[in-house]
């Protein structure tokens, strides 16, 4: 076993330098003052008070450093896992009190232990049934969702929270003449400073400036603005060690939002990594081991008071552009929040919750990915279609349905694509040696007696009787002049007992009409299997060719050296 695959931090600390630490000393700044006003604000989102946001940058983001494979991934609480976090312990507990907090912690543990095992057994695969229009449409609505929860700590309104966005919206509007005037000003300003500065540049602690200036605001003048929401008391000092508390009746009720939680924070993660990855060439990302490292951050993080963590795109990609070259930039982002733990929690007393609910709103409402739907618009129809139904679906219906529905959808429309694959009919192309597709080549060269039939998929029960049915299609076209079909099997990859049956019937079904039957590029394991099941005893060796154009000639001029000379090579590998 290779120790430095299983604790990737081992592939860059024995050579870690002061060139690298220059980089990651900057980025681990840059992202914990980005990181302390974010989690406190994304902690309000997941119902929790406050300090649990910054427990939550704590553990996490050690075991990250650790065993994750990307370096400059950041680890941490997250705007969308924090609502769903709400969403789900909500039904079982009151936001904020005691028994919210316990359930949230113990959200946590079941994330972990499921995200471990999947990585442990190599099954990161699985999230893979996550289309990227699926993830497209289901980021843009939670974020949409995100956002317009915050509007009652924007105007100081209190709204009804729900992941069902209609009932948010219908709330907003019968209410939205309440709002509260110096909350919704300081709000505001807030925003556009926000924007203003990440024009400029996206290097500039903006949400710090923001917090900073709320809380001078709130605290030389709060006279004034008395009627504003702020933070108040948040607890000094470090998380202690414990185990949550296990209810088996909690557990069952929690697994579905667990789920939830695993399939979005691998995705996120996976995508922030991929998306790192492809701007340097000193590491690559694996999958499984991403969900080792996501998984004992998760659990870990459990046992010192996290709620579930996992990526965040803009501390990530600001992590990078920072100049963060390995897991170290972490470890000082850790730093700085253990430091403001320990002392800085008093000067977060004044800040205003609305300057939190404009970072939070700004930060989500970049996710909307309007751009990536005019994309699949013009690219692929279906695609797009699957994206806004996953939207629609998670606005409408709430977080943990609109993933079941995009799950379900991404099945519905791969099951589609592989049971109606792309066929096409071949001919050749003139003064030379290629087949290709007629619809697209218009001067290729079509014969009465010959069909060339490509088939683009595996070959399995869900498209066997498609293949029969175009395959006869085309066959009665050409009539009884037809003497020769070449299957063209370049492009199928496997071969299940359903087709293979289909095949050695459509063999004999076309041997009793006097038509050839030959095979054409086929590849090793298909051929392997095609021998296995028996078709040797219906057509001869001498049927399987390595292209199209070589079975043509055979049929017509009867080459037989060359293609004994195939048959006997084909015959001994199979052996």
């Amino acid at each position: 076993m290779n120790i430095k695959k299983v604790i990737p931090i081992l592939e860059w600390l024995p050579n870690y330098n002061t060139s690298l630490f220059k980089g990651d000393l900057v980025a681990g700044i840059t992202v914990g003052i980005i990181l302390i006003p974010q989690g406190i604000a994304y902690a309000l989102i997941a119902g929790l008070p406050p300090i649990y946001g910054l427990y939550c940058a704590l553990v996490p983001q050690v075991m990250y450093a650790i065993f994750g494979s990307s370096r400059q991934v950041a680890i941490g609480p997250v705007a969308m896992d924090s609502l769903i976090v709400a969403t789900g312990v909500s039904t079982l507990a009151l936001a904020g009190s005691e028994s919210y907090i316990s359930i949230a912690i113990l959200l946590a543990l079941m994330v972990g232990a499921i995200q471990f095992i999947l990585g442990v057994f190599s099954l990161g695969f699985i999230v893979n049934f996550l289309s990227k229009p699926v993830i497209t449409g289901f980021t843009s609505a939670v974020a949409l969702i995100i956002g317009l929860n915050q509007f009652r700590n924007l105007l100081g309104v209190d709204f009804i929270q729900s992941d069902q966005i209609q009932y948010v919206v219908e709330d907003i509007w019968l209410q939205i003449n309440n709002f509260n005037q110096h909350t919704t000003i300081i709000g505001l300003i807030s925003v556009i400073i926000i924007i203003t500065f990440r024009k400029i540049n996206k290097k500039i602690p903006n949400a710090l400036i923001v917090v900073v200036i709320g809380i001078l605001i709130m605290k030389y003048f709060g006279n004034s603005f008395n009627d504003v929401s702020i933070v108040k008391d948040i607890p000094s000092g470090l998380p202690l060690f414990g185990i949550p508390d296990f209810d088996v009746d909690q557990i069952k009720e929690l697994f579905p939002i667990a789920l939830t939680l695993v399939m979005v924070g691998y995705l996120e993660t996976i995508s922030i990594g991929k998306s790192l990855e492809a701007k340097q060439d000193e590491y690559r990302i694996r999958p499984n081991q991403e969900l080792i490292a996501l998984g004992l951050s998760n659990m870990v993080g459990s046992l010192f008071k996290a709620y579930p963590s996992t990526s965040s795109f803009s501390r990530s990609a600001i992590n990078q552009e920072s100049g963060a070259k390995t897991g170290m930039a972490a470890l000082i982002s850790v730093v700085m929040v253990v430091v403001t733990l320990l002392f800085l929690t008093p000067l977060f007393y004044h800040l205003p919750k609305t300057v939190l609910a404009a970072i939070i709103i700004v930060a989500v409402f970049n996710l909307i990915n309007v751009k990536e739907g005019k994309f699949l618009w013009r690219a692929n129809k279906l695609d797009f279609w699957l994206m806004i139904s996953t939207f629609l679906a998670t606005l409408l219906l709430g977080i943990e349905f609109g993933i079941i529905v995009g799950v379900g959808l991404s099945l519905i429309v791969l099951i589609f694509r592989t049971s109606r694959p792309y066929i096409a009919e071949l001919g050749k192309v003139p003064d030379s040696n290629f087949y290709r597709n007629k619809n697209r080549f218009e001067e290729v060269i079509l014969e009465d007696d010959i069909l060339v039939f490509r088939f683009d998929a595996q070959l399995f029960y869900a498209n066997a009787n498609y293949f029969r049915d175009n395959l006869d299609e085309m066959a009665s076209k050409k009539g009884k002049a037809l003497k020769l079909i070449v299957l063209d099997a370049e492009s199928i990859n496997r071969v299940d007992s359903t087709g293979l049956e289909m095949l050695k019937e459509r063999i004999k079904f076309y041997k009793k009409r006097d038509v050839i039957f030959y095979f054409a590029g086929v590849k090793g394991p298909v051929r392997d299997d095609l021998f296995r099941s028996g078709v040797l005893q219906i057509i001869d060796i001498n049927h399987f060719f390595m292209r199209v154009n070589q079975a043509v000639k055979y049929y017509k001029t009867g080459d037989r050296k060359h293609q004994e000379k195939y048959a006997k090579y084909i015959h001994q590998a199979y052996k």
